[in-house]
Order: C-alpha cells, then structure tokens, then sequence
C-alpha cells in the first residue's frame, strides 16, 4: 500500500479511536504498532512493541518527569496553595475584583511549584471556589478565573509540557524553563487586567471583600517561606547553573516533602497518598509518550515529516504565514485532543519544518506551548473546564466557559505579543 494513503489512514483510525472514547496513549499505540507493521512486516511490528517502549521509559531524561510531579503533589499536600492564596487575598481582596486577582495570582505562584495545569485547577477549585462564592462571585465567572490561572502551569516553570518538548527535540530543558518565565507572567499580568475589566463592567459580579489591617498582610506574608525555597532550590538553582534540570527535580520533591513534615502537613498517611497519586499521574504520561513513541515510528517508515517539512517549505508563503497556519491547527487540536498527547504527536513533525523555516526553537517550544494551552479553557474538551465542572458539580459547564472566554482573548493577545516580540522568550535564557 502507498505510504502517504497509509498514512491517512493511521490519522483516521487514530481520530476514530480517540471517539470511540479509548485512552489517547493506547490508541496511538494500536495505531502505530499497526501500521508499522503493514509497512514493513508483522515481525517487525511485534518486535517494536517489545523494544520501543523499553528504550523510552528507561531514558534517564525521562526521571526528571516523576520527581516535578512528585514536587507538585507534596506541595499541594503540604497546604503551599493555601498560603499562597491567603497571601494575595490578604493583599487585594477589598479591591472589587480582588478576590479574582488574588485567584489568579495564587495559581501563578503555584504554578512556579507545581507545573501541571490541571493540578493547579484541581487544587485551586478546593482553596479559591468557596471563598469567592462566599463572597457574592458569580459562579461561571468564579470558576472561569479558575480555569485560566490553572493554564499558568503549563508555562511557569518548571511545566511538564515545556519538559516534554526539550526532550523531544534534544534543546536544552533549563533554557526552555527560563524561556517560560516572562511570558508565565506576562499571561499573569493579563489575566488580573482581564479581571479588573470585568469588574469595572460588571461590579455586581464582583463585590468587594474585606479590607485587612497591615500588621494581617505582612503576618500573611510570612507563610510564604516555604514557597520561595522551593522557588529557590529549583528555578534559581537551575538559573545560576548550581543544578542541573534532573539534580533540580530530585531537590525540589526532597524539599517538598522535608518542608511539609517539618511543618506537620504529612504525616506518614499523607506522604503514602501523595506518593501512589504521583505514581498515577506518571503512569499517565509515561502512556502517553509510549504510544506517541510508537506511532512515532509509525509516521517514520511512512516519511510524514520529511514529506511535511518539504512542503512547508515550499508553500507560497512567507514563514510567519506557515508559522500561523500551524498556530491555527494547534488551537484546533488543542481544543479536542490532550495538550500532552498533541506535543508528543506533533512535534516530531512540526519541529524539523520550523527549523528550517528558521525559527529559534526555544522561541517556537513558549510559542507552542502556549497556544495548546488555550484548548484547557476552550470548548469542546477543555480539560481544566471539565476538572473544575467535577469538583464543583452544581456549575454548569456552560458557565464556566462563558467565564473563562475572556481569558482566551488574553492568550491570543499573549500570542500576537511573543510573536511582536521574541526578546520576551529569548532575553532571560540569553542571560544564562
């Protein structure tokens, strides 16, 4: 059978597949075990099932994976999210909109310790919803703020998404953390305006908090100590070339966790719990890049990304226009597929076409991430959506995307802006 009409037909049965509702990491590997094999032969496809999953899990790249997701789950455990957010309430919440702000300031802050999205949105659903519900907060509107500060996760560093992709096209994973930094903030930064507009336009979905005394702000800033370590051990650490990104995870989940007993937050139950919850959450993303790696050598053998690279880069247009066209399928594929599924299975296409378009690929690594981000808060998936509808089951997933549009149009804005702007992503990692 011809390649490319084989190769078609591995993306349909790959869609289909995803309909039919089978786990992402197993049907990219059906798909691709399958088709490897009608290219070459059965033989040859039983024995990539064997090896190929072998040599991915035992890559000593891949252990930085499972100690940032264990960092994040003793983190979370250890009550770090709740002082982060006491600490910004504390300092804006009697401005109207405050509550929102402080929402969204917490989930960057743990975003900085954590580097998963949905965790972020999980964890801030339990800390924030009640109290900006309690506080008058239109439901929609408070579960949308929620949706978006969780998407700080797969930028602040250190995030799994921008860890993956430095694996995947062999860049260095500590300049791709630092990359991440400004841009991290500068969605930060809009997201809080986004909620400051909201609340100038409709102040009765926002009502003020109370105002706190000062000798209560700078008490609460004092519960900050154990997310500024933590900070310290790993972004500075990296930063100043004291660690390297491995020896950075190994110190960061150690810290978290002699932090969180030392202040009586996990005890021995505790610590079993967060360790079988990040024994889950690797295992999903250890199947995951199984399967893309296995259809990976499906799209190999069938020449999808030399047939790709070659005809971005004869395509009548100019490489800020191919640029957008991807960006536009991103946003597609963000929006039905997982954001980690989508970086291991693209990637290894897109990235060899850019290269040669002659984009930096630390630069193109912050732009893509961010664009797949925005399908957490987009219909019809929106995975930090469908986080936040479980835990809070009386806030219909209508609301929360009517809440969380307008952050969408801060991202495109983040978007438009690293493209205007490339020092944005390139300075900080250009100072290392």
């Amino acid at each position: 059978m011809d390649p490319t009409l084989l190769s078609f037909l591995g993306f349909g049965g790959l869609f289909l597949l995803i309909i039919l509702r089978v786990p992402i990491g197993i049907a990219m590997g059906v798909v691709g075990v399958c088709g490897f094999a009608a290219v070459v032969n059965w033989s040859a496809g039983l024995n990539l099932l064997v090896n190929a999953p072998y040599r991915m899990m035992s890559d000593y790249s891949l252990s930085v994976v499972p100690m940032f997701v264990l960092m994040g789950v003793f983190a979370g455990a250890g009550g770090l999210s709740r002082e982060l957010f006491d600490a910004s309430n504390t300092w804006l919440g009697h401005v109207r909109g405050g509550l929102a702000t402080a929402t969204v300031a917490a989930s960057g802050g743990f975003a900085a310790i954590n580097g998963s999205s949905v965790a972020c949105a999980a964890t801030m659903t339990t800390v924030a919803l009640p109290e900006m519900r309690r506080a008058g907060y239109a439901p929609g509107l408070a579960a949308g703020v929620i949706a978006a500060g969780g998407t700080l996760g797969s930028m602040i560093p250190p995030s799994v998404f921008l860890l993956l992709y430095g694996i995947i096209t062999e860049q260095n994973v500590a300049e791709l953390f630092m990359a991440g930094v400004i841009p991290g903030l500068l969605g930060l930064g809009l997201y809080a305006l986004v909620v400051q507009i909201i609340a100038r336009r409709r102040p009765d979905s926002m009502p003020h908090g109370r105002r706190a005394s000062w000798g209560e702000r700078f008490a609460a800033l004092r519960g900050l100590w154990a997310t500024l370590l933590l900070f310290a051990l790993v972004i500075v650490g990296m930063y100043g070339g004291f660690v390297t990104v491995t020896e950075a995870a190994g110190v960061g989940a150690v810290g978290a966790l002699l932090i969180g007993v030392a202040r009586g937050k996990l005890p021995p139950r505790v610590i079993l719990r967060c360790l079988v919850d990040a024994l889950q959450i690797t295992a999903a993303i250890f199947t995951i890049a199984v399967g893309a790696t296995l259809f990976g050598y499906f799209l190999t053998v069938t020449q999808v990304t030399q047939n790709l690279t070659t005809y971005l880069t004869q395509v009548p247009l100019p490489a800020w226009g191919v640029l957008g066209l991807i960006l536009l399928v991103y946003l597609a594929l963000g929006a039905v597929m997982d954001e980690l599924a989508v970086i291991l299975l693209t990637v290894p296409i897109v990235f060899p076409a850019m290269q040669a378009l002659g984009f930096d690929p630390i630069w193109f690594g912050i732009v893509l991430v961010t664009t797949i981000s925005i399908g957490l808060i987009s219909p019809p998936v929106g995975m930090n959506v469908f986080v936040i509808n479980s835990i809070a089951r009386d806030v219909k997933l209508t609301e929360i995307y009517r809440g969380v549009l307008p952050f969408v149009g801060a991202d495109l804005v983040r978007i438009l802006a690293l493209c205007l702007f490339p020092a944005l992503a390139l300075w900080l990692p250009g100072t290392m």
